[in-house]
């Protein structure tokens, strides 16, 4: 089963862990493993209160999994505005330019429902997703519905 471009919901198996209630948006899925995003966490610090981009114009910030806290990561459905992103579904894309990601926010040109801004991401090794979701962790579920 391909995962990119759903989401997998965890269960009352991930109570107590880092995963609690949590939505992951998967977008990549091949035989070495995957990543994804948690969609519904807050980082709870926006984009201009990083030392980085203190003069970018407020943008809110998602904790996107608990791997590689020290890089943004980009989900947007702006590949007209943001260069070198990947599909992931349906005009959903994850990656592109940071550049052009400050530029779409210092112009007012995207809005927070086609531009979501992640610290950190969730991985997975080869078959770890798939022995998770087989043991109930996680359900998969259409991005649509989540």
């Amino acid at each position: 089963m391909i995962l990119t471009g759903k989401v997998i919901r965890s269960t009352s198996f991930l109570n107590e862990t880092y995963f609690e209630n949590t939505s992951v948006l998967i977008t990549e899925h091949n035989k070495k493993g995957a990543i994804g995003f948690v969609t519904n966490r807050p980082f709870g610090r926006s984009l201009n209160e990083l030392e980085e981009f203190k003069t970018v114009k407020k943008w809110p910030l998602f904790e996107g999994g608990p791997v590689d806290q020290e890089h943004i990561f980009i989900l947007h459905r702006s590949p007209d505005l943001i260069q070198n992103g990947k599909e992931v579904y349906k005009g959903t894309y994850a990656g592109g330019d940071m550049k052009d990601v400050v530029h779409a926010i210092q112009h007012d040109l995207i809005s927070e429902d086609h531009l979501i801004l992640f610290i950190g991401y969730c991985g997975w090794n080869q078959d770890e997703l798939e022995k998770e979701i087989e043991e109930g962790s996680w359900e998969v579920i259409d991005p649509t519905k989540a």
